[in-house]
């Protein structure tokens, strides 16, 4: 069974947006856990645009799956994961000017200090993940590092407009998890997915855990967020 976990940042952006208190993240990843999310992932950027260090403190405290915190491999950050001890971190490069993130970790070329953030990371039992493009090299390169599982770049996937592109893909995705499989990492997958493209990616038996955030919250916006959830879950499950 695939296990959904679910990103609260965009709840934050929103928050932020005014300068208020609402609407709380803290509250989205209580209701999504309740709806049935197996994990809260939060990405603490280095600009701080959603998630905020106080955020993520009182997530540590409430959240009751698995909390997720998304980083980039940055010194301070690093401090405050080890701080927070999250049961997960997830690699992901980041740049300030960037929307959201655009692409998969460089593994291969900064494995040496990779290496070195997981021996930290296990030396707290935090299992360490690293978002990668669907590339064996660089999956190669996650398990040289000492990471535990690899999450998957979907984002070429979900930005096909066409039906052999989708298939390209898709088929990209699907090599790159019988790979990683193979080398006894476990598997996740996400960006861009959606109400629409989700199921065909939950086909792909090795993967164990999807990451959603944008289009769950974007759906919350008419249904509400356990409703959002719930069909997300639905629409993962469907055979």
């Amino acid at each position: 069974m695939k296990l959904l976990n679910v990103n609260i940042d965009h709840f934050a952006t929103l928050r932020n947006a005014r300068g208020g208190k609402e609407p709380d993240p803290i509250a989205a990843a209580m209701i999504a856990e309740l709806a049935g999310a197996s994990g809260i992932v939060c990405h603490l950027r280095e600009d701080r645009r959603h998630i905020k260090d106080r955020d993520l403190e009182i997530l540590r405290e409430v959240v009751q799956t698995k909390l997720d915190l998304e980083m980039a491999a940055n010194e301070e950050i690093i401090h405050i994961a080890l701080k927070t001890q999250p049961e997960l971190v997830t690699i992901v490069p980041e740049k300030r000017e960037e929307l959201t993130t655009e692409g998969g970790l460089d593994v291969i070329n900064h494995l040496t200090p990779l290496k070195l953030l997981c021996e930290r990371m296990h030396s707290h039992d935090i299992e360490v993940s690293f978002f990668v493009d669907p590339n064996k090299k660089q999956i190669e390169s996650a398990l040289l590092a000492g990471a535990d599982m690899v999450e998957l770049h979907t984002g070429d996937y979900s930005n096909a407009a066409c039906d052999k592109d989708i298939e390209r893909e898709y088929k990209r995705i699907k090599n790159a998890s019988d790979f990683a499989v193979g080398c006894g990492l476990k598997i996740a997958a996400g960006h861009g997915l959606n109400y629409l493209n989700v199921a065909k990616i939950c086909g792909i038996d090795e993967i164990g855990e999807i990451s959603i955030g944008h289009s769950i919250v974007a759906r919350a916006a008419f249904v509400g967020l356990s409703n959002a959830v719930k069909e997300m879950l639905e629409l993962m499950y469907r055979k």
